[in-house]
């Protein structure tokens, strides 16, 4: 697959990949090699550095040394050796570690020699400072005064070693140090011609896609100038497949469409020119035609007119008859309410009758049972003898009122089932009327809705002829209107054979291939 033939955005993603590789890559060999000097700085200058520290301490302690020693000669106190002597320990075990570290961490042949130098000079200073201070402890001055003279070179050669030592330690540092900025100078020079071939590579490919996409684009914008200027000859070459590709194809698409249409239109303006003049011919028999049309719809509007006054006086005539039903319905619908009410009424006095009937016969078994009850009574008077003759009469005087409450409830029971039996043939005969009334009312609704659907249908007959009539009228104005618009036609026609003249010159403008 050609480069050509990859979408824009899909080259312009890829490039800007290619970039942000390029990129990484160079930024990622940038940290590599900054951490190789690192890693080489620590490698190389972790145990010089420290050694040299402790070379440069060891002679300072050393020289500390010196000076207590030179005070302990010079003092004519035996006893300034003793308050010396806790310091003088602690400097030779720091020395003896001192010394340790660095023989366990020699490099070279160079510098154990040097260091075998400073450990026998060390040896003789030892030696010589320790008979000095036994000198001195026991009081023997002219022996520590030759001894003194003896110490001095020795101490002198002691710290001459250490010094070379030390200069050694430097000069290895110092080396060191040339080494890590040749590793930085060569990471530095690596990495800018890094992102130099990075720069030069990324311009390339930018020059490279940057071409891919502004020459076709310059090759359509020339032929749509072509275009433009009338030119359809060009013979449009499609290379690629992406987006300039496709409007390529689209142009050439484009250019092959508008010289059919050319040509079309070439053959159709000849046509047009021939037709235009039947067109104009057509028109005035049609104008002709349209007077007589226009004539025949006046005549039926006129009748139209007549049509809808009768049916307006039905309509007005029906809606008076539907109004005097809706008063009727009204009368009617008000007494079947009363009728209602009435059978209500006598049903409630029917059920208050029942229920004295009940209440009566209530007071009917009450009264029988206190005669029953007068009647035991007057048995037990009469037993009890002189004792129970007031009792009796009690008893009788009871019993003689149940009796007549007895009669009375039972008289009154009599009326009230009387009464009852009137009631419900009254309750019947109401039902009756007012199921009479409700029919009535039926009726009267019946006749209400019919008399409105007959109000409706003419008021909708009133509205489908005003329709009717106002089509005729749009009609006749349409016809009118016709009879203009074919005068216009003609004119028209006129104009349409003149405008296909000039459209014929215009379209042989356009340079087509025959």
């Amino acid at each position: 697959m050609k480069i050509r033939d990859l979408r824009i955005g899909t080259r312009l993603g890829v490039g800007f990949f290619v970039v942000l590789l390029l990129a990484t890559i160079s930024s990622c060999v940038g940290l590599w090699r900054l951490n190789e000097v690192a890693e080489s700085t620590r490698n190389m200058m972790r145990e010089p550095l420290m050694k040299e520290r402790m070379t440069e301490e060891w002679y300072h302690i050393t020289f500390a040394g010196l000076k207590r020693q030179l005070a302990i000669v010079k003092s004519g106190d035996p006893s300034l050796a003793d308050f010396f002597s806790e310091d003088a320990k602690s400097s030779t075990a720091r020395i003896n570690d001192i010394q340790k570290y660095i023989e366990g961490h020699l490099l070279n042949d160079k510098e154990k020699e040097l260091f075998q130098t400073v450990g026998a000079a060390r040896k003789r200073y030892l030696s010589n400072r320790d008979l000095v201070m036994q000198a001195k402890k026991e009081g023997r001055n002219d022996e520590v005064a030759k001894l003194f003279e003896q110490f001095t070179p020795l101490s002198e050669a002691y710290k001459k070693s250490q010094l070379d030592f030390l200069n050694f330690q430097k000069d290895t540092v110092n080396t060191l140090s040339v080494e890590v900025d040749a590793i930085a100078e060569s990471s530095k020079r690596l990495v800018l011609s890094l992102i130099g071939l990075f720069i030069l590579s990324g311009g390339m490919l930018a020059w490279s896609l940057t071409r891919s996409i502004t020459q076709p684009i310059s090759y359509a914008l020339e032929l749509t100038r072509r275009v433009a200027d009338g030119d359809l000859t060009a013979k449009i070459d499609v290379h690629a497949k992406d987006e300039t590709g496709q409007l390529l194809t689209a142009l050439k698409e484009m250019t092959s469409n508008l010289v059919n249409i050319i040509s079309q239109v070439r053959t159709t303006t000849g046509t047009i020119a021939s037709e235009s003049t039947q067109i104009a011919r057509g028109n005035l028999d049609l104008s002709s035609r349209t007077e007589q049309q226009a004539s025949t719809l006046e005549q039926t509007a006129s009748s139209m007119d007549s049509l809808t006054l009768t049916v307006k006086r039905n309509a007005e005539n029906a809606g008076q008859a539907n109004s005097l039903a809706i008063n009727a319905s009204e009368v009617a619908i008000s007494g079947g309410t009363v009728m209602s009410e009435v059978v209500d009424t006598m049903s409630s006095i029917n059920n208050s009758s029942k229920r004295i009937v009940d209440i009566i016969s209530v007071i009917d078994g009450i009264a029988f049972q206190t005669n029953i009850l007068a009647l035991n009574a007057a048995v037990e008077a009469a037993r009890a003898g002189e004792q129970g003759r007031g009792f009796a009469v009690v008893a009788t005087e009871v019993r003689s009122l149940a009796q007549r409450s007895a009669s009375a409830a039972k008289e009154i029971k009599d009326l009230i089932s009387d009464s009852v039996e009137k009631v419900e043939a009254g309750t019947k005969l109401v039902d009756q009327a007012g199921s009479t009334m409700q029919a009535i009312v039926e009726s009267i609704g019946s006749v209400t809705n019919i008399m409105g659907e007959i109000t409706i249908a003419s008021q909708e007959q009133i509205s489908g002829i005003e329709q009717v009539n106002q089509a005729i009228r749009l009609m006749d104005d349409a016809t009118q209107q016709n009879a203009a618009l074919v005068e216009q036609a003609a004119a028209a026609a006129q104009t349409l054979q003149d405008q296909a003249k000039s459209l014929a010159t215009e379209v042989n403008l356009f340079k087509v291939k025959v």
